[in-house]
């Protein structure tokens, strides 16, 4: 048995047993679902359980339960002390885990179980994390003009309809092309996607790859569909693959016929043409465009609503630091600490990904702010990050959006951000489950509010939520003077 503490020193906290059930056997797991998807939602149903057993670690049935996962049963933890457990890959076995404690089925990725859900201890996880590690770090020079030409004609778009009849220009939309032509440019030598198979559909088609697999923890929220049907239809069998074999194939096309040079390493190296090309379309169209579907939109909701304060001292940083450096350059986005705060809170306060997953390999004392607690060898262990990162006794305001927070002396809680599946303050590499393109997601959160502000002053929004993140859609914009 091991013992883990936030210092991975033997825990001196008095042992405490997990408070929980899971209910009868089936009904007990069908409840739960009910309650996560439809009687409580996602947030309060972690929070009225943390509240009601006045613990932050507990028992508790997660979804999609019957029949899609073999396991429903879980160690819940939801403070920022005792998930760092999840990222101690010598005692938690990863494998199969990527966004819950089920894994779509391999069709919809060639046949092959693609990295992320490789535990790593799979010899095959270390030499395609290698891979990707590499080939991102090949690539650093591209991302800003590239991100700067695809935000080019996101302007263009935005500015035509907050100017055009209905005075309102819908984000996520726009959010989303930009990012399906950033990473098909980035990693096919800035090659135009729509001159491939996917033509004008890329996004259309990742959307509806990225829902197939992620409905199982989807609520669509239609007024006339009962819940039940619903439930029946996303959350107790697999959306089958052939729902979108065709689009796929075109996808897979578009990356196979553009991505020649970054094909021809991964056979070098001896991984398969095809199954290097699976793990790329995952890596650009999953872990990016889905991740920066949430993220970038979240970005800007929470700029947008934090007001005209917070955009009149991003602006004045942003210009000073390009003025300073003759242009936009990592040297100068190292200068700007106000827009690097900004995009690490939006990280905290909304994490792209909500909840990360594995199961003990041995028998483990967890720690929390108060107890210690026995987590037995086999047991799923199950993180909600959206609290975990809220955490009051990490986070003063924890709830609340403050753009400085990782200002100054903030900035020693960097490492309470796990967004990326590990703390912000550490490298990904080939031997956690880090995400391989953590560092590219936050330069361009700040490479977006800089192009943002080097063009307006000040802008309006209006925000709401739906299937993945929340919507934002422009009401104005106020050019720079």
């Amino acid at each position: 048995m091991s013992s883990s503490s936030e210092h991975g020193s033997c825990s001196k906290l008095p042992l405490r047993e997990i408070p929980g059930s899971y209910g009868l056997p089936f009904f007990g797991a069908i409840k739960d679902r009910y309650d996560f998807h439809y009687n409580q939602g996602i947030e309060a149903f972690f929070r009225s359980r943390m509240q009601t057993h006045q613990s932050t670690v507990y028992r508790a049935n997660v979804p999609p339960g019957p029949f899609m996962a073999g396991d429903s049963k879980a160690v819940v933890l939801v403070d920022a002390v005792s998930f760092q457990i999840l990222f101690d890959n010598a005692r938690v076995d990863k494998t199969d885990f990527f966004d819950g404690n089920f894994m779509p089925s391999t069709d919809f990725f060639g046949g092959y179980r693609l990295c992320p859900f490789l535990d790593t201890t799979e010899p095959q996880h270390q030499t395609l994390k290698n891979f990707f590690l590499s080939t991102l770090a090949g690539l650093h020079n591209k991302f800003i003009p590239i991100f700067s030409l695809c935000m080019s004609q996101l302007f263009t778009k935005l500015e035509d309809g907050v100017e055009g009849k209905d005075g309102k220009s819908y984000f996520n939309d726009l959010s989303d092309e930009t990012t399906f032509n950033f990473m098909f440019r980035l990693f096919s030598g800035n090659r135009d996607p729509t001159e491939t198979a996917v033509g004008s559909n890329g996004t259309e088609y990742l959307n509806k790859w990225v829902f197939l697999q992620l409905a199982p923890l989807m609520t669509l929220g239609l007024k006339y569909l009962p819940n039940f049907l619903e439930d029946l239809a996303l959350h107790t069998f697999p959306l089958p693959f052939c729902l979108m074999k065709s689009d796929y194939k075109k996808i897979y096309d578009a990356f196979y016929s553009s991505l020649g040079s970054i094909l021809d390493e991964a056979e070098k190296i001896g991984i398969k043409r095809d199954e290097a090309c699976h793990n790329f379309i995952f890596l650009a169209g999953f872990n990016a465009y889905g991740g920066m579907k949430v993220f970038f939109p979240s970005l800007i909701k929470w700029v947008g609503a934090a007001g005209e304060g917070l955009h009149r001292r991003l602006a004045e940083e942003i210009r000073a630091a390009v003025k300073q450096e003759g242009g936009v350059t990592l040297s100068a986005l190292n200068k700007m600490s106000l827009t690097k705060s900004v995009v690490y809170e939006t990280l905290r306060i909304e994490p792209p990904v909500p909840f990360q997953v594995g199961r003990a390999r041995e028998d483990i004392v967890v720690d929390s702010h108060e107890s210690s607690f026995l987590i037995k060898k086999g047991e799923v262990i199950y993180g909600y990050q959206t609290l975990a990162t809220k955490d009051p006794k990490i986070f003063e305001r924890g709830e609340e959006f403050v753009g400085d927070r990782f200002v100054g002396d903030g900035e020693k809680l960097v490492k309470y951000v796990y967004w990326s599946n590990g703390r912000e303050t550490e490298n990904a590499t080939t031997a956690d489950k880090q995400c391989p393109g953590k560092d590219l997601v936050v330069v361009l959160g700040r490479l977006m509010l800089v192009e943002f502000f080097l063009r307006y002053d000040t802008f309006s929004i209006e925000y709401g939520t739906i299937l993945l993140g929340p919507s934002v859609t422009f009401t104005s914009v106020t050019k720079a003077t």
